[in-house]
């Protein structure tokens, strides 16, 4: 098959790490490598924000990135895109004319209202379907309910989401509490798949460097640094532990920059201000960004690793922890509710609650056992369920459902 991956603000291209990159562009990068390995044409098509990249940027095998011309040939904050999305549309449309995929695949909201906009008008003009399967990696509505007036989003995301979910062909939702969210966007269940997201695990495994560590026993949280991934919360929680007696640590491994700068970060100052008055500065580390390649030895340096978010629409870290043989500790949300299984590869707790965290961390800290036992079966679920090779096997297979009956299929509109 012929495959367009469109996502507008998450390149596999770009640095991780940053306030608008982080899992969407390891999901992305990941599944159009998968896809180019099984032997399909994969072109992933993302906004051009620097001015010197190639027209067809080589990426893996089978697999090229094609940066699209649209607004300003610059890095703009991902709310700030819609107003682009028009000639974003416009020149995916232009390409399919000129070569036209067998499938399309919209990544994040923005990305499938460009990507349904220019195969409805590749359909007109060819006189044939051109199918949309489409993910979004988080909703809005989660969003509003549980950040207000902290949402950034554009306001005309209320009604143009859901839209572009009733129009799709095929929503690929990426947990089971997303397909639930979704059927309130009114998608019946015969137009929803639930494909997860992946993990390398050869990349992440328990064998290997070990990051330098004191004697304390360390937690560790990977995340980028926004109030929403609980990182505050995290830091909460340690204060608990200390103040219980619990000799530990805790390393924060995100941010656009190193540990000496990441002074530019907004989430910075809060974060420091939260270990202040706790008194932990001797124990909290902010890492800043770490190399991929040198994610691993990060993970195998934890007795437990903390996701601590206030939602969350799937969670990459638990699955690389988990890769890595180490027990999580995550708040009971989003696809945590999936990945992470109760007793016997982690455990949940609510989110927003530093104080039941610490609880779990407490016992799990002091119980090396079953530390054990939680990351021998963390690590088999993770090499079982979630390669990203059996991840793109699962997503070709509902691209050659939708590409069976493309040719009678018409393209739903927004009330549809």
């Amino acid at each position: 098959m012929r495959i367009a991956l469109v996502s507008e603000h998450a390149s596999p291209l770009a640095v991780l790490g940053g306030v608008d990159a982080g899992g969407q562009n390891v999901h992305v990068a990941a599944l159009a490598t998968a896809l180019g390995a099984e032997g399909h044409v994969v072109d992933v098509y993302t906004r051009r924000d620097d001015p010197h990249l190639q027209d067809r940027i080589p990426f893996a095998p089978n697999v090229t990135v094609v940066p699209v011309t649209a607004g300003p040939a610059a890095v703009v904050p991902k709310d700030d895109l819609l107003p682009l999305m028009g000639e974003f549309a416009d020149r995916l449309t232009e390409a399919w004319l000129a070569d036209r995929p067998d499938v399309v695949h919209g990544h994040f909201w923005m990305s499938g209202l460009a990507a349904l906009d220019a195969a409805g008008r590749v359909d007109l003009e060819l006189g044939d379907h051109l199918p949309v399967a489409q993910t979004f990696h988080a909703l809005g509505v989660v969003k509003r309910r549980q950040q207000g007036a902290r949402d950034t989003s554009p306001a005309a995301r209320a009604f143009l989401e859901p839209s572009v979910a009733r129009r799709a062909d095929v929503v690929i939702a990426t947990c089971s509490d997303e397909a639930f969210e979704l059927k309130g966007f009114g998608v019946p269940p015969a137009r929803m798949a639930v494909v997860p997201c992946g993990v390398d695990a050869l990349h992440f495994s328990p064998e290997g460097d070990v990051a330098p560590r004191t004697e304390r026993l360390r937690l560790l949280t990977v995340s980028r640094l926004v109030p929403r991934k609980g990182v505050g919360n995290a830091i909460e929680a340690l204060g608990h532990l200390v103040r219980r007696g619990v000799d530990a640590e805790l390393v924060i491994v995100g941010g656009a920059g190193d540990a000496d700068h990441l002074e530019d970060e907004p989430e910075i100052e809060r974060l420091q201000r939260i270990v202040a008055e706790q008194g932990l500065q001797d124990r909290v580390v902010l890492a800043g960004s770490i190399e991929h390649d040198d994610l691993p030895a990060w993970y195998r340096s934890a007795d437990v690793v903390v996701c601590a978010p206030w939602y969350e629409p799937f969670g990459i870290v638990p699955l690389e922890a988990m890769a890595c043989g180490r027990p999580v500790v995550a708040t009971r949300v989003g696809g945590l509710i999936d990945t992470v299984v109760e007793d016997s590869t982690g455990l949940h707790v609510p989110p927003r609650d530093p104080e039941a965290l610490a609880d779990a961390l407490e016992g799990l800290l002091g119980d090396p056992e079953r530390r054990r036992r939680y990351g021998e079966n963390g690590r088999r679920r993770a090499a079982t369920r979630y390669t990203w090779r059996r991840i793109g096997s699962d997503t070709a297979r509902t691209y050659e459902r939708l590409t069976a009956r493309a040719g009678v299929a018409e393209r739903r509109t927004s009330g549809a």
